[in-house]
């Protein structure tokens, strides 16, 4: 057999005055029948070439075409050349004129001369500077596909986009990082494959992400379309798992609206008339709760049952409550130019609210389920509402929902044992915010606290005198008249020494 060396390898043993080429190979296989050689690089004395199985190497370009000096033929041949370029140098006599054909295609360059080729090649063995494809990279490139596809498995999932994002980019540049290393040690590691599963794993986490966010969505949004605004739905979206239709105990707060006197109203309507009714005064009604992040739970003919605390967490339930009970109120003033307009009669609503521990979660039947709310603490808010009328106030709120909202101002109206529960509780009607009080609303606020300590004290001349006063300058506050009544009452039926001033609503 004979070896047949390139021309830059025969090139650079005659450069080196080296007697032999002697072939490195790496002896493969078990058996006698089965060894074969492989062949892994050539020297030429100390300067070792790897090569790959066909015994080809990486060109090492140095750079663009002319990175080495040319010299002219003709002025070699004419002596015009300076020997001193030419002393001690490998020269290559080659051409770069297109009409001759010797012009290549390379990485560095569409048209590079073909001479300048075997420069690079020759320069870079005696720079030790061939890069090579070692055997072992087959094996790398298939344990560091399955590395990435294992750590992009396991990080994914947990991160939001951006970081899935942020991460992607950052095991793109780490390994771009650890092949530019290896390729300054003259290794060519694979790196196209690597990034290519970078990408696809990407785009497929995002695109599956896309789709299992879309379904979760159209899932909360099925589940709790109808009781809550649609931005809560995509705030629930974000992480999905932690919301359940399973019943569960929770700190909430509840909110009954009623209208009032709605029997005499629906009897003085059409069918029609009163539907449209409705309609216009629940849909604003609903927009208020749900701009104060609340539930509905359900409507009852004429009455709006919602709540707040769940099926998102609200640690200020009892505050979003409030406000959205004080901005119907409003909302119904606005409300009544455009009922009086269409010859509709006037409304007006009645609103309890309640904060305690309730029962929440999907209730029902196999036939209908409905995500509800159950407990002593959602029965009050209901008896609270039915007492509005009692008093003539618009809002009556809990001792446990006023505690929750200490920058506002309540007015106490009694200390009452509603219908079906025997512990008293106080009751309190919200005034306004403390910042917003004017002086006149202070002044009455303050000689109600006296009138009422009276009360309580049974001493009915003061309290009568100053609940008179009261009513005098406040003719529209039916509080007043109520508690004008009661002395009446008292002066003929005294409640006893022992009596704890709970006043025993026998009715709901």
């Amino acid at each position: 057999d004979h070896l047949y060396p390139s021309l830059a390898l025969a090139i650079t043993q005659a450069y080196l005055n080296v007697p032999r080429i002697d072939l490195h190979v790496e002896t493969e296989g078990t058996r006698d029948t089965d060894k074969y050689f492989a062949l892994e690089a050539v020297s030429l004395g100390k300067y070792l070439i790897p090569v790959d199985a066909r015994a080809s190497v990486f060109v090492p370009f140095r750079g663009m075409a002319g990175s080495f000096p040319y010299v002219s033929i003709h002025k070699v041949l004419s002596g015009e050349a300076d020997p001193a370029i030419l002393k001690d140098k490998i020269v290559l006599i080659g051409t770069s004129a297109p009409g001759l054909l010797d012009l290549r295609s390379t990485p560095v360059q569409n048209i590079y001369p073909g001479v300048e080729v075997h420069a690079n090649i020759i320069s870079g063995i005696l720079d030790h500077a061939i890069k090579h494809h070692p055997a072992w990279t087959v094996g790398y490139e298939f344990i560091i596909l399955v590395l990435i596809a294992i750590v992009m498995a396991l990080l994914l999932p947990v991160l939001s986009p951006l970081m899935a994002a942020v991460s992607a980019v950052g095991l793109s540049l780490l390994l771009i990082a650890g092949t530019m290393v290896a390729w300054n040690n003259e290794l060519i590691l694979p790196l196209s494959s690597p990034l290519l599963l970078i990408i696809l794993i990407f785009v497929w986490h995002m695109t599956f992400g896309f789709f299992i966010e879309s379904r979760g969505k159209r899932q909360l949004a099925h589940l709790f379309g109808h009781y809550i605004p649609p931005e809560l739905v995509d705030e629930m979206s974000q992480s999905p798992t932690e919301f359940s239709l399973d019943g569960e105990n929770r700190e909430m707060t509840v909110l009954f609206s009623d209208v009032r006197g709605f029997t005499t109203i629906s009897e003085g309507m059409d069918p029609k008339q009163l539907t449209q009714l409705m309609n216009a005064l629940l849909t604003p009604m609903t927009r208020v709760i749900h701009k104060h992040r609340g539930t509905i739970d359900k409507y009852m003919g004429d009455a709006i049952m919602s709540f707040w605390g769940a099926p998102i967490q609200d640690n200020e339930h009892a505050r979003h409550a409030l406000y959205a009970a004080m901005e119907m109120i409003d909302e119904l003033k606005i409300m009544q130019a455009d009922f009086k307009q269409r010859g509709w009669p006037t409304v007006n609503i009645g609103i309890g609210l309640n904060t305690g521990d309730m029962n929440v979660g999907n209730m029902g039947s196999e036939f209908r389920m409905a995500y509800t709310v159950l407990g002593d603490a959602v029965n009050l808010g209901s008896r609270l509402e039915g007492l509005t009328k009692n008093y003539g106030v618009n809002i009556i709120v809990s001792e446990s929902t006023k505690k929750c909202i200490p920058e506002f101002v309540f007015r106490e109206l009694d200390l009452v044992r509603v219908k079906g529960k025997n512990e008293p509780v106080a009751i309190f009607e919200p005034v306004g915010h403390k910042n917003d009080l004017d002086k006149s609303t202070t002044s009455e606020l303050s000689s109600y606290r006296q009138a009422l300590k009276a009360f309580h004290k049974q001493d009915w001349d003061k309290a009568e005198l100053d609940f008179f006063n009261l009513n005098r300058a406040n003719p529209d506050k039916y509080l007043y008249q109520v508690y004008l009544e009661r002395i009446t009452h008292y002066r003929k039926n005294p409640p006893g020494e022992n009596w704890d001033g709970v006043f025993t609503h026998t009715s709901k």
